[in-house]
């Protein structure tokens, strides 16, 4: 018979829930089969562990005395700047950020020590933060300037708010070029002389869950070490994607829009990160339960690394132009062996996403849940799906006359 949500949660409650990690499942259902695997399995944890770009904070400083409307100035945290086009003490800080008299490519690579990212991963460490903000006054609000340092501890909200996390898939990169390259996905060597990716593969947890039946608006996921929500799908969400037979996609597809509480979480799983050559990102670290409601839900949380493949593209031409050409396709279990095949020529791999870290974040959620300090959420709303005719749309230019 289907399970629910409340039974499942009622097993956490009285500490008889079975559960597992996207990993442990694997080996579970080919000892017993689907069948028998969904009687006895309540939960499945996944994770994930990797830069991602899309990831941000929205901070209230408080209220100066006299009042100021940071609001329409502009402020820096930590010489940072931060978006102030919202309430007069709300800003938000994105992670991809940089300071203004950060060289960035003027001298090429650039390095990109110090950005959002880092400035989110200082927050959580608890350490002082310089705040500036100069802005126009008002009657109500008529300072005009702030020097001052701030801490998490004793700003009001801080909530991290990451309109795309936790990417369904996604490319496998090289250089054809003659030419080492600094991408988002690393540095390339020319000629082929690498290729990097970036998922967790068997334990990511979008691919444990193709067809998004159970993660949806509303479900609760572990956050950065605190605990989070799935917000909405995240910007870029493609399920129209192409996909193999066992429902996962073999390019980008769906994506996930996370919110939490930023003062719940820890240093280690939110992590500032310097692409050389690109700029500043977040590591973030994602976790989300995956409840065992039917034989095919389980089915789908046991797929393998050798299962899922991605696309091999061409960073030096076929990205940057936007061009449609892929070099082939490989599993994750061939980009996790430390080498694969482009082209004919043997080619070394390295993932910008950590697999060990992806594991901890797994077993973690799983210690949670058997303790009975998580439960699981109904979600609130579904995901766009493949039914629903979502796809991911470019930017045309359009001359302007």
């Amino acid at each position: 018979m289907p399970k629910t949500i409340a039974e499942i949660n009622e097993n956490i409650r009285k500490g008889k829930a079975v559960v597992v990690t996207a990993e442990e499942v694997i080996g579970i259902v080919e000892k017993k089969g689907v069948e028998k695997a969904a009687k006895e399995v309540d939960v499945v944890t996944t994770g994930t562990f990797g830069p991602m770009c899309s990831s941000g904070a929205f901070l209230n400083l408080g209220h100066t005395a006299p009042r100021m409307k940071i609001g329409g100035g502009k402020a820096t945290l930590n010489d940072v700047p931060v978006y102030t086009g919202i309430a007069a003490v709300d800003v938000y800080l994105g992670a991809t950020a940089m300071p203004d008299d950060d060289p960035r490519n003027k001298n090429y690579p650039g390095s990109f020590d110090y950005g959002g990212g880092h400035v989110i991963e200082d927050l959580v460490a608890g350490k002082d933060i310089k705040l500036v903000a100069t802005t126009y006054g008002t009657d109500c609000y008529p300072r005009k300037k702030i020097e001052t340092l701030i801490n998490l501890k004793d700003i009001n909200e801080a909530t991290l708010f990451n309109p795309r996390n936790a990417y369904q898939n996604y490319n496998i990169a090289v250089n054809l070029s003659d030419k080492t390259i600094y991408t988002y996905m690393g540095v390339l060597k020319r000629n082929l002389g690498n290729v990097n990716y970036s998922t967790s593969g068997q334990l990511s947890p979008l691919f444990n869950d193709p067809y998004y039946l159970t993660i949806g608006v509303g479900t609760k996921i572990f956050l950065g070490g605190g605990i989070g929500y799935v917000s909405w799908y995240g910007t870029q969400h493609n399920p129209s994607a192409l996909r193999s037979d066992n429902g996962v996609p073999r390019r980008g597809a769906g994506t996930l829009a996370v919110i939490g509480d930023l003062k719940q979480m820890k240093p280690e799983w939110l992590v500032g990160t310097s692409m050389v050559g690109y700029g500043s990102t977040l590591t973030v670290g994602i976790g989300i339960p995956i409840p065992v409601l039917s034989e095919e839900i389980l089915s789908y949380t046991a797929v393998k690394d050798e299962d899922i493949f991605a696309p091999i593209i061409d960073y030096s031409e076929v990205y940057p132009q936007r061009k449609p050409d892929i070099l082939g396709e490989v599993s994750y279990a061939e980009l996790k062996s430390g080498k694969i095949e482009v082209m004919g020529k043997e080619v070394p791999t390295a993932s910008l996403s950590s697999y060990y870290k992806a594991t901890q974040i797994a077993n973690t959620l799983k210690e949670w849940i058997n303790k009975g300090d998580f439960q699981l959420t109904e979600a609130v709303a579904s995901l766009p799906g493949t039914e629903d005719g979502v796809n991911l749309k470019p930017l045309n230019d359009r001359p302007i006359e």
